[in-house]
């Protein structure tokens, strides 16, 4: 079988594994080692122009027929510039060993002959079973087998992967959750992987496990990359996929490449003018004295009775040429480098030492890593910025909603002071008070007064907000519930429904529990619909305990407004100038729908889903074209309006960043309203701007006849 294009990994067994000769869990990070750091390092500071320079200099120095000067006034000057840069240069690699060691050398628990031992990590080996704990690194690429949660889940943070730090579940299969933390029945765990080769994609993973003969497709999901931390789960265990520089981290690990700052390419360019300049005077210097040699030297000669071979004019101007270039050398600024070098050094320090970029809350100082970082920043024209968790606080709070025509939720202050001064704002007093969220305030109480009257719709638009999301549930050491939130959106409208008595209690892979105004309900999960940036919705479909199929979903207003049965067209108009009012606020909002499903029609389609889940070709295209088909002919129930603040000092920022003329750029995922109006909130858009328009071109061409 060709490596390249897929990978077979049989568990527990080294011997196979062997024969397919996979690299093993060891990683480098380091550019040199003992016996490459002089050539490669020394390669690499030749490339520097004046380096070269020296180096021809001193050559030419050493051969006496052209020497003017002696060789060490150029020797030690250049061994001093080349030692200094090679110590710092060994310095950082240095580091980088030793980061390389610390991480290889960490130990990790692996199943050998039937019990656990005690592993380095360079040691473990593809196939291998590891055994992880609560807070523990991921070792290497991994199938996960089970874990201490039930059915199988286990929690990861991803931040050294992607920067996210919400936790994201990752679910064992079924067959291999059954293993349990049985070690006898895991070493005889004999299942054979098939999957895609090494690569670096982080959201994508294809394969087979083939098992006492069946077979069950693996997808990104059942897949723990090297990088994460186990959390809030006791231990897993897990196979090993790709070890060291296999791994999806590494892979996205470009080689540590030889930087150049553009103050260096200049100051390459000027000394190579420099170098011309000299050449050119050496060029005139020594016609001077070939015609000098032939004109008033032979005369000279004979003078000085100095017979002994006739010596060419050309020749003896050739010779001298390399005399005046020795002479002249000093014109080449060689000690610009060594200059820039030391003060790039007391920037880098200045940059250390900056009490304003010292952030008291958690003792953090500015760090600069490079030396050269300075004159890097001071070059940036542009910045390219993303929204949320940049720019904002990345921290939500649910403001307004509509549900069946009607707004709910305060108006903001200064739209409205003149209704707002007679009567004093309080918030809303919740149902179920030991259940609430403590830090949540909603100050309109009419949402308050129809749950309490029982409003249909109302209710099924906050069951929508409890049963439709991928929240995990646990109790603290003191008995309250804990919400893990794989996107701060979803806490959000998660936490607004438990305020307002929909609370959502807990799931497993079958089911979800809420609690509906002090009841508790048991819905059956019967398919979770899985949100991805194409679809931009999510939806859950599930049996309640009279019987009924229902599909709720929540997603972006332009798609889900697609999919929605004739008969709304009313509400759609209503609740989309409630939408663009919640937009003009820079509110983000979702849309809410939900539809009745048949017991025949939904049992066709899952068996159809299944087939899809199998199939080898296509896999994703099939899945998604299934996912469409159901998610039509939707009855709409309203819309969301959650809040993300503005960091503090951002209006700051990007205010002395205009000033220095600096481009900004702000990539936005959210409507137009709300893009223009947060544009404003943070001074990216001004008053002064007199023009502020809208390019709705959707190839080149469009937006070049837009822009002109």
């Amino acid at each position: 079988r060709d490596c390249k294009m897929e990978r077979i990994v049989k568990a527990n067994d080294r011997e196979y594994n062997e024969k397919f000769q996979y690299a093993d869990n060891r990683i480098h990070t380091s550019k040199y080692n003992i016996l490459t750091f002089l050539p490669i390092n020394l390669f690499e500071q030749f490339q520097r122009v004046a380096n070269a320079y020296f180096l021809c200099l001193l050559i030419l120095q050493l051969i006496p027929e052209i020497s003017s000067l002696t060789w060490f006034t150029t020797i030690v000057p250049l061994v001093l510039v080349i030692t200094m840069t090679a110590v710092k240069d060994a310095t950082d690699d240095y580091f980088r060993h030793k980061s390389d060691n610390q991480v290889n050398n960490r130990q990790s628990e692996v199943l050998i002959d039937s019990k656990l031992q005690n592993e380095k990590w360079m040691n473990v080996k593809v196939g291998d079973i590891i055994k992880l704990e609560n807070n523990q690194f991921v070792a290497a690429d991994l199938l996960l087998l089970s874990s201490s949660e039930p059915h199988g889940l286990c929690y990861v943070e991803t931040a050294e992967l992607d920067g996210e730090t919400n936790l994201k579940v990752r679910h064992a299969l079924s067959v291999t959750s059954e293993l349990g933390a049985d070690i006898n029945r895991l070493a005889r765990f004999d299942g054979i992987v098939v999957c895609e080769a090494p690569n670096n994609k982080l959201d994508k993973f294809m394969g087979i496990l083939s098992w006492k003969d069946s077979k069950h497709s693996l997808n990104n999901e059942k897949i723990i990359l090297r990088g994460c931390i186990l959390r809030n789960t006791s231990w897993c265990f897990g196979m090993v996929i790709f070890a060291g520089p296999d791994t999806k981290l590494m892979q996205n690990s470009g080689k540590t490449k030889f930087k150049r700052t553009s103050i260096d390419r200049l100051m390459n360019t000027l000394v190579l003018w420099i170098f011309g300049f000299l050449i050119c005077l050496g060029i005139i210097l020594a016609i001077g004295n070939s015609i000098w040699e032939s004109q008033i030297g032979d005369q000279f000669r004979t003078f000085l009775f100095w017979n002994e071979g006739e010596k060419s004019s050309v020749f003896s101007g050739f010779l001298t040429f390399w005399s005046y270039i020795i002479i002249l050398n000093t014109v080449v600024p060689i000690s610009l480098y060594v200059s820039m070098e030391v003060i790039r050094l007391g920037h880098s320090y200045f940059i250390n030492w900056d009490r304003k970029m010292y952030y008291s809350r958690k003792a953090t100082p500015a760090e600069a890593r490079t030396t050269t970082l300075n004159e890097e920043l001071g070059q940036i024209e542009y910045i390219f910025s993303d929204k949320t968790g940049t720019l904002t606080q990345n921290i939500m709070t649910f403001k307004r909603c509509s549900i069946n025509g009607r707004i709910y939720g305060e108006v903001p202050d200064d739209l409205d002071q003149k209704t707002e001064i007679t009567q004093e704002k309080e918030p809303v007093d919740f149902l179920v008070k030991s259940q609430a969220d403590r830090e949540f305030q909603f100050f309109d109480h009419n949402l308050m007064e129809s749950i309490k009257m029982g409003d249909p719709k109302v209710h099924e638009f906050l069951r929508v907000l409890a049963l439709c999301h991928t929240v995990m549930s646990e109790e603290n050491s003191a008995g309250e519930l804990i919400y893990q939130v794989q996107s701060p959106d979803e806490g959000a409208l998660v936490t607004a429904a438990r305020n307002f008595g929909f609370i959502f209690k807990s799931r497993t892979p079958e089911t979800i529990t809420i609690e509906e105004l002090g009841t508790l309900v048991t819905y059956q999960l019967l398919a979770f619909l899985d949100f991805n940036n194409t679809r931009k919705r999510m939806s859950v479909i599930v049996r309640n305990p009279e019987g009924q199929i229902k599909l709720y979903s929540k997603g972006a207003d332009t798609i889900l407004f697609e999919k929605l049965h004739p008969s709304n067209e009313v509400l759609l108009s209503l609740t989309s100038d409630h939408l663009s009012e919640f937009a003009g606020e820079g509110l983000r909002t979702l849309a809410i729908a939900h539809r009745d499903l048949d017991d025949k029609y939904f049992k066709e389609w899952h068996k159809m889903l299944e087939d899809a889940n199998a199939a080898t070709e296509e896999r994703d295209e099939r899945i998604a074209g299934l996912y469409e088909e159901i998610e039509r002919d939707l009855m709409l129930l309203g819309a969301t309006a959650v809040e993300d603040k503005l960091q503090e000092g951002v209006i700051e920022t990007v205010t002395s960043l205009s000033l220095a003329n600096i481009k900004i750029w702000v990539l936005t995922g959210d409507k137009q309203e709300t893009a223009i109006n947060i544009g404003y909130a943070c001074n990216m858009l001004t008053d002064d701007m007199n023009d502020v328009f809208v390019i709705a071109g959707n190839n080149a061409v469009e937006v070049r006849e837009e822009l002109r």
